[in-house]
């Protein structure tokens, strides 16, 4: 394309440098333009969510992976930044960029995988998780290396070609400023710890399978899945990047096969990891009881909930602090204090029915009220308490018991003996 044309969809303001973010020929700029943007969006919202979740976070186990899932974000946002620099046209900033970038964030973004592994085998294992900061001091280590590794590179490469050719720019006037005169398989020789770490986290993640806690073990099998998918991913994009583009003489799909696969990995990590956990997260919260209703329940305070409440409290205390006590009589109720009438069975005074109709109905309830007479011990050293039951006085200085006789239920009239 010449240097003094406008491709279609592009304005004539706008520098050659990025064309292909608007040019109408060129769709796979367009197109992965719309999916970066998409994933930047979502990169955003999901880390605002996990701020957010953090103080209705109850259990530590869950709170101990906030750490991790922040940095893993974090990376995969840089991820879907870095999209851009393959998109647009080669300088000094943008090669400088791609080469020390993409190994740098894949590197966070599996480091953090790796050491969420690490926390699921041992959860999966005794279901309590190590520390927050050993985990966060092992992905931070675990991405220095890589930090180490690529700025040491791009200073050598850098240094050794000061002024060397360009590989494929559109102007030629950036010929002495840019260092993308590297060779492909370089490129890919420099992600060698990258490759590593999938690995490792492939390795993990499957050992994450042979522990006894199933919701640890589903957290295991997720990132196992993502971690394939990103092997595959990995290995598409290298043979095309090292082999197949060389094949078909298209050495202009180098950029468009390295965004391809930035762009589709970053949204593997959201769909696969980040979104799973922050559902799981909303499902703890909405799962927590609701203390407020059950610590304090309703209840109405009228006449027959006052009635239930104190027959049951009566029930208990005469199922359990008397039981021992009553004697064992077969059904027949018996008080509670008739081991104290001191009055034996045959001076006991039974009325005939004769007698209870004589002196009336509502007389021989009063007279008969268990609810209102109280009964008394009697002073009759010879009394059987076992075997008797309460008396009750009567006006006339008689005592009643309604006990009745084993065979006809009447007993001969004795005299009280208070």
């Amino acid at each position: 394309m010449a240097a003094n044309s406008t491709p279609q969809g592009c304005g004539p303001n706008v520098d050659s440098l990025y064309y292909n973010l608007c040019d109408m020929d060129a769709v796979w700029g367009i197109v992965l333009e719309a999916f970066t943007a998409a994933g930047i969006v979502s990169s955003i919202v999901l880390f605002i969510a996990l701020l957010a979740s953090v103080p209705f976070m109850a259990d530590k186990n869950r709170r101990s992976s906030v750490g991790l899932h922040a940095c893993f974000l974090i990376s995969t946002l840089g991820l879907f930044c870095l999209t851009f620099a393959f998109i647009v046209e080669k300088d000094f900033a943008t090669c400088a960029s791609r080469r020390f970038l993409f190994g740098v964030l894949f590197a966070g973004c599996f480091s953090c995988l790796l050491m969420q592994c690490v926390r699921l085998n041992v959860l999966a294992r005794r279901n309590s998780g190590p520390r927050v900061w050993l985990l966060c001091l092992g992905a931070a280590g675990l991405w220095l290396v890589e930090v180490v590794i690529n700025t040491e590179w791009l200073i050598i490469t850098v240094v050794r070609y000061p002024l060397g050719p360009l590989n494929a720019t559109a102007d030629p006037g950036r010929a002495g400023a840019t260092p993308c005169n590297i060779a492909n398989q370089d490129f890919v020789m420099a992600l060698i710890y990258v490759m590593t770490l999938i690995l490792a986290v492939v390795v993990a993640s499957l050992a994450v399978m042979a522990g006894k806690y199933k919701q640890w073990k589903m957290e295991g099998a997720l990132i196992f899945l993502m971690s394939l998918l990103s092997v595959g991913i990995w290995v598409a994009w290298i043979v095309m990047y090292v082999y197949g583009n060389e094949l078909i003489q298209r050495s202009t799909w180098d950029d468009p096969t390295l965004a391809i696969a930035l762009v589709v990995n970053a949204w593997v990590f959201l769909i696969l990891h980040t979104i799973p956990e922050v559902c799981c997260w909303a499902g703890d919260d909405d799962s927590q009881p609701s203390y407020g209703e059950d610590l304090y329940p309703s209840r109405g305070v009228g006449y027959e909930t006052i009635l239930k409440e104190q027959s049951s409290q009566n029930m208990f205390m005469e199922n359990k602090a008397f039981s021992m006590d009553e004697p064992n009589q077969g059904s027949k109720p018996m008080s509670p204090y008739s081991g104290y009438s001191g009055q034996l069975r045959s001076s006991v005074y039974q009325p005939t029915e004769l007698a209870l109709i004589s002196k009336g109905a509502g007389h021989h309830q009063t007279e008969l009220s268990y609810d209102t007479a109280i009964p008394r011990a009697s002073a009759n050293p010879a009394a059987n308490s076992g075997s008797s039951t309460p008396s009750l006085p009567t006006e006339t200085g008689e005592v009643a018991n309604p006990q009745t006789n084993g065979n006809s239920g009447n007993g001969p009239l004795r005299k009280s003996q208070w």
